[in-house]
């Protein structure tokens, strides 16, 4: 068999968590290429309607559906509506996610609280709603949408770091569990990506410079530039293939190299 037909996706189903739109919409995009058949959650029907709108714009027959990840019987309902209506999930991307801006000693426990369970809680619930039929099936790929943060620190971010970090170690305890079930469970970090959400990061300021963030960005990215969406593609269709059917546990960080540099030398 040709060797590159290990990175096919065709005849897997993957379901990318809150993919509506962002960085999960660009790895599904990725992963319909690859030939995989994409199914999606949001949290309310307005968003799943926007993403279904979308992917048929893009030429992708999309299964969309809502979910609450933090919901586990929820959860639970829709694996199994999925697994009924399209088939057994071989692909799971745990993408969903929120981030508060918020000082440490400004942030309440409350919204301290609802960072973890989405971002944290929420890929434990939907790992475990899928595990059971990927052991069955003898095979599967989880993976984590992880962060630079899941390393670094960075104000005005704890919960989100504190998740993140979490979600990598989760990532190396569902490899270290159920690596022998032939499941591989993987993380990407992504790093400062070009996305609708971080636009105003980057917008010309009146007197025609950078903004502040978008400088600082830049030179802390051996790159110089900041990842587009699809920058992500390769990566995620990498780990979901029979190409990495032994690596495990593994955290990719796809961030043109910050996390590898220390930064410029000040002149």
């Amino acid at each position: 068999m040709d060797f590159m037909q290990n990175f096919s996706l065709k005849g897997k189903i993957a379901l990318v968590t809150g993919a509506s739109y962002g960085i999960g919409f660009a790895i599904a995009q990725g992963y319909a290429a690859a030939g995989a058949t994409i199914v999606f959650n949001d949290i309310n029907a307005e968003l799943v309607a926007k993403g279904i709108a979308a992917y048929k714009e893009a030429g992708i027959e999309a299964h969309g559906y809502v979910c609450d990840v933090t919901n586990e019987e929820q959860a639970n309902e829709t694996i199994a509506k999925i697994e009924a209506e399209v088939g057994v999930i071989d692909i799971l991307v745990n993408n969903a996610g929120i981030i508060k801006r918020i000082p440490m000693v400004e942030m309440s426990a409350k919204d301290f609280r609802q960072v973890i369970d989405i971002d944290l809680n929420g890929p434990f619930i939907m790992s475990k709603a899928v595990l059971p039929s990927m052991i069955k099936k003898g095979h599967g790929k989880i993976i984590n949408i992880c962060s630079m943060m899941s390393e670094l620190g960075r104000e005005t971010v704890s919960a989100y770091a504190a998740a993140k970090g979490g979600l990598k170690m989760l990532t190396k305890n569902i490899a270290s569990e159920y690596g022998e079930a032939n499941i591989q469970c993987n993380g990407i970090g992504p790093g400062y990506i070009a996305t609708p959400q971080t636009a105003p990061l980057r917008e010309t300021q009146a007197d025609g410079s950078r903004h502040p963030f978008d400088s600082f960005i830049i030179a802390k990215t051996p790159a110089a530039r900041w990842g587009d969406p699809e920058d992500l593609m390769g990566p995620a269709i990498f780990l979901a293939s029979d190409a990495s059917n032994f690596v495990n546990g593994h955290i990719l960080y796809v961030d043109g190299g910050i996390l590898a540099y220390i930064g410029k030398q000040p002149k």
